[in-house]
């Protein structure tokens, strides 16, 4: 794949779909599918939304905590339950009243990679965007620097 620099991503940000397989193992496999979007913005690794139904039953827990995007509208978060029992608190969002830009992602959820044992795009494990906000996933063919790391001009 052509690499792409986070600095070519528009703002605001674009909803593209994307087929490419995305494992998440949190345990064991808790989803999977080859039929997910991704958000594209200026100065952020991709965030990957999978549909709910790529997630094995049980695995997400809704939480009490909404935020509220300029672009995509108001998120709904989970909690993850893994395969062995453990808890990743505030793992995963969605947008259940998307935007409509963004309609495409309605009840779709992403996760944050750091959340989780491992998220893989085409079997490449994915590392995590830093900061606790940002959901990017990165991997070879993304190039930043990215909003939220070590030196990024202090955002």
């Amino acid at each position: 794949m052509q690499k792409e620099s986070v600095w070519d991503y528009p703002r605001p940000p674009r909803l593209e779909f994307c087929s490419e397989e995305i494992e998440i193992i949190f345990g064991d496999i808790i989803a999977k599918t080859d039929n997910s979007y991704r958000v594209l913005e200026t100065s952020h690794p991709p965030t990957f939304y999978l549909p709910r139904l790529a997630f094995k039953e049980d695995i997400l827990i809704p939480i009490h905590s909404k935020t509220l995007c300029e672009w995509k509208g108001k998120a709904e978060y989970f909690d993850i339950k893994s395969t062995d029992g453990r808890i990743s608190k505030k793992a995963a969002w969605s947008y259940n009243s998307p935007s409509d830009d963004f309609i495409k992602i309605k009840g779709y959820v992403a996760i944050y990679p750091n959340s989780v044992d491992s998220c893989l795009l085409n079997n490449e494990e994915v590392k995590s965007q830093d900061g606790d906000f940002y959901g990017g996933w990165i991997t070879s063919d993304i190039i930043g620097p990215f909003k939220g790391g070590v030196g990024s001009f202090g955002w």
